[in-house]
């Protein structure tokens, strides 16, 4: 079995051989970069499985690179950054990223979120990845939405989860506290916050109402339930 891809940019080495010697040990395959520059060639060879993004970078700004893996290649995007302040958590978040790890960080806490990612990201209980709804194809292995006119919207690995999750379990209450659990996000405003965010782009992208969607409705005080009729293809 080929082993996941787990791509570091961080500028300081110690960090990257640490990350890298760790991953390894667990049975990822690594690639380390420094420089934004180098990170974005080897996109363009191969797409890895996993991204970890430090914010502060010498040649860009991390939360560009962050937003641009969320929408253009469909990797878990997790953030690894001393910039520990709330904002930042809440930022990295609203832009796409699946998680944010604060620097000083346990390796073995950097695994782990990992293989809880990687998880979420190939359920073993759903081997097709194109579903329908209500005159939508979502594919997974894309990471697009299709119209009934073959008109295509990408979406993000992040909103990607939460779709994921609503269409596994259609017209069902699902309440914070399981999509937490789910998502493997830590309770917090930050993430209340990223699912408020993610599941309005998801409707968006859906062309709902939003004064009155018809999809995914809010059950205030309570979660979600997503209301379509789903066929997995």
């Amino acid at each position: 079995m080929t082993k996941p891809l787990v791509s570091i940019l961080d500028d300081e080495p110690e960090i990257r051989t640490l990350l890298s010697d760790v991953l390894q040990e667990a049975g990822f395959e690594t690639q380390s970069f420094g420089r934004a520059a180098a990170f974005e060639k080897a996109l363009a060879q191969r797409t890895p499985d996993v991204c970890l993004v430090d914010l502060s970078l010498p040649d860009t700004d991390g939360l560009t690179i962050v937003h641009r893996l969320a929408l253009e290649k469909g990797a878990v995007v997790i953030i690894i950054s001393g910039r520990a302040q709330v904002q930042d958590r809440v930022t990295g978040l609203e832009l796409g990223a699946d998680d944010y790890i604060s620097k000083p960080f346990d390796p073995a806490e950097v695994v782990a979120r990992i293989r809880a990612r990687l998880r979420g990201a190939r359920p073993a209980t759903r081997t097709s990845n194109t579903a329908t709804f209500n005159g939508w194809t979502a594919h997974f292995d894309r990471y697009v939405l299709e119209d009934d006119s073959g008109t295509e919207t990408p979406f993000s690995h992040a909103e990607g989860e939460v779709l994921r999750l609503f269409l596994d379990a259609p017209k069902r209450l699902i309440s914070r506290a399981q999509m937490q659990e789910s998502l493997g996000g830590a309770a917090s405003e930050s993430f209340d916050r990223a699912m408020d965010v993610r599941i309005s782009r998801l409707r968006t992208k859906l062309r709902e109402d939003p004064k009155n969607p018809q999809l995914i409705k809010t059950i205030y005080g309570a979660g979600y339930i997503f209301l379509g009729d789903i066929s997995w293809i």
